[in-house]
């Protein structure tokens, strides 16, 4: 199964890596809570569902691989 391996933020950029080696990538602005926030709250997350799903307490934001990807896929 697709999981999230790691996350990491550049220039108002949510960057992911899949624990099969894929790189996506998307704009922090595309996610209306997630824009809102800063750099520090960015990088305070929790993976849910064993990498399926990203949550961010203080910033009331929840994002799921399966909708990233899909999105990702999208504007490609």
């Amino acid at each position: 199964m697709v999981a999230v391996n790691k996350i990491w933020f550049e220039h108002r950029t949510i960057n992911i890596e899949l624990n099969d080696g894929r790189m996506v990538s998307a704009p922090v602005d595309n996610y209306p809570n997630l824009s809102k926030g800063s750099p520090a709250q960015w990088n305070n997350y929790e993976l849910w569902n064993d990498g399926q799903w990203i949550h961010w307490e203080e910033l009331d934001e929840d994002l799921s691989l399966e909708g990233f990807l899909k999105l990702n896929n999208e504007a490609a």
